[in-house]
């Protein structure tokens, strides 16, 4: 068995014991929580915002070329429905305080569909946490081209349209032609089912 294996198995066998570590209380996470992805800020083509008022703090590490470790209350976003929130450390500590989050989203808002730390796995059949794992210690669990972590299975146009018609946006019923032809990719992606590997959280 791999190490990584190994820790996701560990991890999932802690369950919430691990979430009791934490000396600080967690960072409240409802529905409300979340809303349209492009308020938050984007950074190379993922999006960053922080639910303890420490935005800068956030932007300081996503920016960062040699990583870092991302505040608590950060928010980290690739696509509408998937998305990381650093909880208090010590609160699991081995997803790094990460608790991941799988949504449900319409025009009418956000329902938080999946969420926990080394047991989420996303509607694609990628294990969230089993992805994030391999990113290189600096990267703090975050998942980039470079940063270690298995390719995922959206190019970057595919990437782009999600985020561009997340329906709790004013804006996502303006579909450009290059949007609606790589939501069509997508969606001949999704018809071959889940892939063998890989997740599309950042």
């Amino acid at each position: 068995m791999s190490i990584t294996s190994k820790l996701l198995v560990a991890a999932i066998a802690c369950g919430p014991l691990c979430a009791g570590a934490a000396g600080q209380p967690p960072v409240p996470v409802t529905d409300a929580t979340f809303g349209c992805i492009s308020k938050l800020t984007p950074v190379r083509g993922f999006f960053v915002g922080n639910l303890s008022g420490h935005l800068p703090d956030t932007l300081k590490v996503a920016r960062s070329k040699d990583g870092g470790v991302y505040p608590v209350g950060s928010v980290v976003q690739l696509v509408p429905t998937e998305v990381m929130v650093k909880q208090p450390a010590g609160f699991n500590s081995v997803t790094h305080d990460w608790e991941f989050f799988e949504l449900d989203v319409n025009s009418q808002g956000s329902k938080i569909r999946k969420r926990g730390f080394a047991e989420v796995v996303n509607r694609f059949g990628g294990n969230c946490f089993g992805c994030h794992i391999a990113a290189r210690p600096q990267w703090d669990l975050i998942c980039e081209t470079d940063h270690g972590c298995a390719p995922i299975p959206l190019t970057t146009p595919m990437i782009r349209a999600l985020q561009h018609t997340d329906p709790r946006c004013p804006e996502s019923d303006h579909v450009s032609a290059e949007d609606r032809k790589a939501l069509q990719e997508l969606a001949e992606l999704q018809k071959k089912g889940p892939p063998a590997s890989g997740d599309a959280a950042h």
